[in-house]
């Protein structure tokens, strides 16, 4: 249960639909509205212990104690019926930090997101590869989690997400939304990329691809038969698939480039950029896998693809 004066903090935070709220030792409390910092006005400079006592008014033992042993965690709670957080845990200089994300419990529609309609089609396949991606902070899990909706209120599915932290909650519609947490639900995204073949899925969900073995169990996923919906950490589209085949040793390569061209149904790159009047809006860019694509990718000649994109 949340309580004490972390409270004032989350109630700013979600009235004034800030995605993010910092507390760092030494400075007030602050959040991110617009992709710009701004402290909490009229709130004092915090101290280590500070911040120490606010996480005891949010942060189970269990996590506390989990982030003496790692040094950083990550979890999320839900508040009010209001909005979901989710926390990283850290230190610097020897003193503990905390950032939140906000996470709306109302999931937008992909028109709502006002991404390109030709993405519904992605959530509508049966086979494939899906990745989003972008830098961190421009929106990669709310559009996953309009694909997940829009999957949840169209196709008769079995969903199975694998997260750390879960962000947004799915209530079961037309599909089955079953969410696995790393650290809590299962060890590791590898670990339970592995088990996932066994839980008869048609759609997986990778929240990060953080190393080889994930991307390559991810890849196998696909290519048995399954929609795989994940985020990579790249500046385009064009540049995703270099990447992903880049992080596999040289006598791998060729066979990645394969397996890839074979299973991509797409790349979305996109940025939240500001607004004249306010707020911010999405700008994508796509790579749909048509027949050129998969042939530059399988080819390594990924240099043509800022042009096919144009095209």
């Amino acid at each position: 249960m949340v309580k004490g004066d972390i409270i004032k903090y989350i109630d700013v935070a979600v009235q004034r639909n800030a995605s993010d709220l910092h507390l760092v030792a030494g400075v007030k409390p602050t959040i991110r509205i617009d992709g710009q910092l701004i402290p909490i006005e009229n709130e004092k400079v915090l101290s280590t212990m500070d911040i120490v006592n606010l996480l005891k008014a949010f942060v189970p033992e269990k996590q506390l104690t989990r982030l003496k042993e790692k040094r950083e965690i990550d979890f999320s709670f839900g508040y009010k019926e209001k909005m979901r957080f989710r926390v990283n845990l850290f230190y610097q200089r020897g003193n503990i930090s905390a950032a939140l994300r906000l996470i709306p419990y109302k999931i937008r529609s992909i028109a709502e997101l006002k991404l390109p309609p030709i993405i519904e089609k992605f959530a509508m396949a049966s086979q494939g590869f899906v990745i989003v991606t972008g830098p961190t902070g421009h929106g990669k899990s709310s559009t996953l989690a309009a694909l997940v909706d829009h999957i949840n209120k169209h196709r008769n599915a079995h969903v199975v997400t694998i997260e750390d932290p879960i962000e947004y909650i799915f209530t079961n519609n037309k599909s089955i939304v079953q969410q696995r947490e790393v650290y809590s639900d299962t060890l590791s995204f590898s670990r339970a990329l592995r088990s996932v073949l066994r839980e008869d899925p048609n759609v997986v969900l990778v929240g990060e691809m953080r190393d080889l073995e994930t991307i390559e169990t991810a890849l196998t996923v696909a290519e048995t038969g399954h929609l795989v919906l994940t985020t990579l950490h790249t500046n385009n589209a064009a540049q995703t698939a270099d990447r992903i085949i880049d992080v596999f040793p040289p006598h791998k390569q060729g066979q990645v480039r394969a397996q890839l061209a074979n299973v991509l149904l797409g790349v979305v790159s996109q940025r939240l950029i500001p607004r004249i009047d306010g707020g911010r809006v999405v700008a994508c860019e796509l790579m749909i896998a048509d027949s050129a694509v998969r042939n530059v990718i399988r080819e390594g000649k990924t240099y043509q693809l800022p042009n096919i994109i144009a095209t």
